[in-house]
């Protein structure tokens, strides 16, 4: 096959042909492509087909069981991706003209921060009825991966890591506290020591939560060792096992948003804690992001951060403010 030129793609390749190749592209997989688009699998490969016939290269090669993109098939991914990204804004830009809001909008958020992102979306969604969110929550860690992929519009974080090259804007804090059940002994004591928590079975978060990390080096700086007796990728399951008597554990408060006073989990009294948190609004610097980011960000900046604190000061027992909150 001759090599591929961009005129010769513009002029055979069609907008469905690159819309079926991002797909399995980005599976790695024509069944599950076909399984997206709802397409039969035979209707996926033709596709794919006629478009390496007018690229003039393969874009695929099979190794085994396994599908890759050759060189030509990495590079019209890359290529597919950009073109979406300006279709989409375009489209989201003329809804702007019109005076609507439509598009949508991709958000990568830490799992912790799936206790407060869910609610404010009801109101965000209720305003502007023609945005569709996609929520992707995940840990620190596969966060990060997910940044360097430019998986999403926006993301929200505790820690910035430093390898990255983020634009960044304070949201709200999230304190870290030391969670036990309710008829838990320490439950009574006040001013609790490290070394005496050190004693509890402790259950935790993964590696890659960025929780652990924070309270793996907290208890680094005083020399102690963490009395790890369960490990989870789930906040739900760790109040659960906390609240079946298993262990202590460290949590966001806004794990509790939901608790009530009738709930089975009490805040223990401990010095250092809570772990001074924060969390930030992100995306990659030097992105434009898209009108509905825009408009997403300032949500939270505004009303969405007036929402949060609320729920945080509910939380926490304090007395809430409504009015002319900053």
């Amino acid at each position: 096959m001759a090599p591929y030129s961009e005129g010769q793609i513009l002029h055979h390749a069609t907008l469905h042909q690159l819309q079926v190749f991002e797909v399995a592209a980005r599976h790695r997989s024509f069944t599950r492509a076909a399984e997206e688009l709802f397409l039969t699998q035979p209707t996926v490969s033709m596709q794919i087909k006629q478009l390496s016939k007018a690229v003039g290269l393969p874009l695929f090669e099979q190794v085994g069981k396994r599908l890759f993109l050759t060189d030509a098939g990495e590079d019209l991914y890359a290529t597919c991706n950009r073109i979406f990204e300006e279709l989409a804004e375009f489209e989201m830009k003329v809804a702007d003209m019109k005076g609507m809001k439509q598009g949508r909008l991709k958000l990568g958020v830490v799992t912790t921060a799936n206790y407060v992102i869910p609610r404010l979306l009801g109101p965000f969604c209720h305003r502007y009825p023609g945005i569709q969110v996609s929520l992707n929550v995940t840990n620190h860690d596969r966060l990060v991966d997910r940044i360097q992929e430019n998986r999403d519009d926006l993301y929200i974080m505790s820690h910035i890591p430093p390898q990255l090259e983020l634009q960044s804007y304070h949201f709200i804090e999230n304190p870290l506290v030391v969670l036990a059940h309710r008829d838990h002994p320490l439950v009574q004591e006040k001013n609790i020591s490290l070394e005496r928590l050190a004693k509890e079975s402790f259950i935790m978060r993964e590696a890659g939560s960025y929780t652990r990390r924070s309270v793996q080096k907290l208890f680094d700086q005083h020399g102690l060792t963490i009395n790890i007796k369960m490990e989870f990728d789930s906040n739900e399951a760790i109040k659960q096992a906390i609240a079946g008597g298993m262990g202590i554990s460290v949590l966001s408060l806004h794990t509790l948003a939901l608790e009530g006073a009738s709930g089975q989990l009490a805040i223990l009294d401990v010095e250092h804690f809570p772990i001074t948190n924060q969390w930030y609004i992100c995306h990659i610097a030097g992105k434009q992001i898209s009108v509905i980011a825009q408009t997403f960000l300032q949500f939270l900046q505004t009303e969405g951060r007036k929402i949060a604190q609320q729920t945080l000061a509910a939380t926490r027992g304090e007395e809430v403010v409504t009015a002319n909150a900053s």
